[in-house]
């Protein structure tokens, strides 16, 4: 079994604090009945208390209050202000952000990404006309109509040739 006074010594300050429950109340009450060690050390936190407590509430009852209160305001006002161009430039003042270094990656993706999307959305994209040529010749004799492709270097020729007598021209 353990010895009570190491039990009830976990206990004893927050007692002498008034910060225990019903049951650790009741524990620490009854041993302290019996137990001269335990009864010595609460008079020794009470008279330590009460040393603390003397000069505390002594400065307490020397001090004027609203005279330090007037010493900081005028601390206050006796501070410089900062000018207008000043405070603007400690507000965009980013060196800040390049002294940590989790914000190096971040802004080289960043200028990754606008590289990437620039050059997608600038891309020059050919027109129909690079792509193909077609030329229309007339003559006497035949039409002609000629059509070269050039990426699949195809060149297609066409023949028209001239409509019957007797049939509609469409």
């Amino acid at each position: 079994m353990k010895d009570p006074c190491s039990l009830v010594s976990t206990h004893l300050e927050k007692y002498f604090d008034q910060e225990v429950n019903g049951e650790e109340r009741t524990l620490v009450e009854e041993h302290l009945k019996d137990c001269s060690t335990c009864q010595d050390a609460l008079r020794m936190m009470s008279g330590l208390r009460d040393l603390m407590k003397k000069p505390v509430e002594e400065a307490v009852l020397r001090e004027d209050f609203p005279w330090v209160w007037q010493k900081i305001e005028r601390g206050i006002r006796l501070e410089e202000k900062p000018s207008l161009w000043g405070s603007l430039r400690s507000w965009l003042d980013i060196t800040p952000l390049f002294k940590k270094r989790v914000w190096i990656p971040a802004i080289a993706m960043i200028a990754i990404i606008i590289f990437i999307t620039a050059s997608i959305l600038f891309k020059k994209i050919p027109s129909h006309s690079d792509l193909s040529v077609v030329e229309y010749v007339e003559s006497q004799t035949h039409n002609v109509m000629v059509y070269e492709s050039e990426k699949s270097t195809v060149t297609l020729i066409w023949l028209f040739e001239e409509p019957e007598e007797g049939s509609p021209v469409s």
